[in-house]
């Protein structure tokens, strides 16, 4: 901690915060900033005290699921962030990250035994909402719970652009880049339901890593009842003939255009069942007269192609053909939303951090800025003492894939003070 990178006495934090190294004011900022980015992000436009039901279909949005008025074997529903709070206090939630064109179901025909405190005089269903296995807490073809308590291997889980359902890693056909980043990703099923972006693949996807994993490879290792008589296809996926390698092909050398990577984008939306097109966003294209389809050029060109999942930089969607027809194509495969730029993940995250940061204020700093140099460094102590055990409380919650309630954090912050208190009280009667 030294200047100059030379250690040779211990600083004034090493003093007041024992041996061990402290972190900086700035990394303890910007770590927290961090967190709260991610936390930003997936909120985004969502409001914990109004329910999103009269915004009708929402674009994107945060979604929950309850497994206490809607278990598995029944009809999944799914409910916003305020109806968690307000309307399903106590019970047992799971987060579905988000969630494209939905509307809030909390109190609707399949809550049985619940109205919604909010709008309790709600239409029987929302008919336009579309959902998937992820309602009842499983993906994947594996159809397995996350976090998995049986399942050993460290995976990444990825969402489906398209159908919004998350895979693991090693159950995509073809493994995520190892040293390129990319930003979204389409399963091996919608590329099939969605052929043309084969044509697209050797032009703009990133390739995988050619190793591996089926999910019935894993079955060997967690053991899980099937129905009688159930298929082992899922999701367009013949999970019994994929024990074979596969390579997808290499980026030609394009002269045209290239694809600045982005970070990964770890998101999810509901499967794309029935997403009618009056629920798409109107796409604005105008195309040149005598101007050739670039789908049909790159069909020229297409050669053999792997049946994998595929792997796409950051503004793929703005490289894919607006022609009449091609939008006709789009919009009778109810995918026109590849073409909104504000459909993606992407730009609903930044939405959040955007917002936040026009909100957000620094009362940290503000108290620093009044404490002398001794006063700062054991504000730190306390403040990375306080995140550390607020980082282990929150991990219980993570472990078993329950929402953190306002209650949760109350009771987190009244134990931590009453621990405070005590360790005053002791001190002032050991000094007496």
């Amino acid at each position: 901690m030294a200047a100059n990178g030379v250690g040779e006495k211990r600083s004034a934090e090493e003093d007041v915060c024992g041996e061990d190294a402290v972190l900086s004011l700035q990394e303890v900022l910007e770590e927290d900033e961090a967190l709260q980015d991610e936390a930003c992000a997936v909120l985004a436009g969502s409001d914990h005290e109004k329910c999103s039901y009269p915004q009708g279909y929402v674009k994107r949005q945060a979604l929950y699921a309850c497994n206490t008025c809607t278990p598995d074997k029944e009809e999944p529903a799914g409910i916003c962030l305020a109806c968690t709070y307000k309307c399903h206090e106590g019970h047992d939630l799971f987060e579905l990250y988000t969630k494209r064109n939905f509307r809030c179901d909390c109190g609707n025909r399949k809550f049985k035994q619940l109205e919604c405190k909010f709008f309790p005089e709600k239409e029987t269903s929302n008919i336009l909402n579309t959902y998937n296995a992820n309602f009842f807490g499983l993906y994947c073809i594996c159809k397995r719970p996350y976090p998995d308590p049986e399942d050993e291997v460290p995976d990444e889980m990825i969402q489906c652009i398209v159908c919004e359902d998350w895979y693991h890693g090693r159950h995509l056909g073809t493994q995520p880049p190892e040293h390129v980043e990319f930003q979204e990703m389409v399963c091996q099923a919608c590329m099939d339901r969605c052929s043309f972006l084969w044509a697209y693949t050797s032009y703009l996807a990133v390739p995988g890593v050619t190793k591996i994993t089926p999910a019935e490879a894993d079955a060997e290792d967690i053991e899980v009842d099937d129905e009688p008589g159930e298929d082992k296809l899922q999701n367009g996926v013949d999970i019994k003939t994929e024990k074979e390698k596969m390579e997808i092909p290499k980026h030609p050398n394009i002269k045209e255009e290239k694809n600045e990577p982005s970070s990964p984008s770890t998101s999810t939306t509901s499967e794309q069942k029935n997403v009618k097109k009056e629920n798409s966003s109107p796409v604005k294209t105008e195309t040149k007269p005598g101007v050739k389809c670039k789908l049909q050029e790159y069909k020229t060109h297409l050669g053999a192609v792997t049946k994998t999942a595929t792997y796409w930089p950051n503004n793929w969607r703005s490289k894919l053909c607006t022609c009449k027809d091609c939008m006709k194509m789009y919009a009778e495969l109810e995918v026109l939303f590849l073409v909104d730029e504000y459909d993606t993940v992407q730009s609903y995250e930044n939405k959040g951090k955007t917002a936040e940061a026009q909100e957000r204020r620094d009362p940290l700093m503000t108290a620093l800025s009044s404490m002398n140099r001794v006063q700062q460094v054991e504000l730190i102590c306390e403040y990375n003492d306080m995140k550390s055990e607020l980082t282990d409380y929150l991990k219980k919650f993570a472990e078993e894939g329950k929402v953190v309630k306002a209650e949760d954090i109350q009771q987190f912050f009244d134990d931590l003070r009453s621990r405070k208190r005590r360790r005053v009280d002791g001190m002032q009667y050991y000094c007496s």
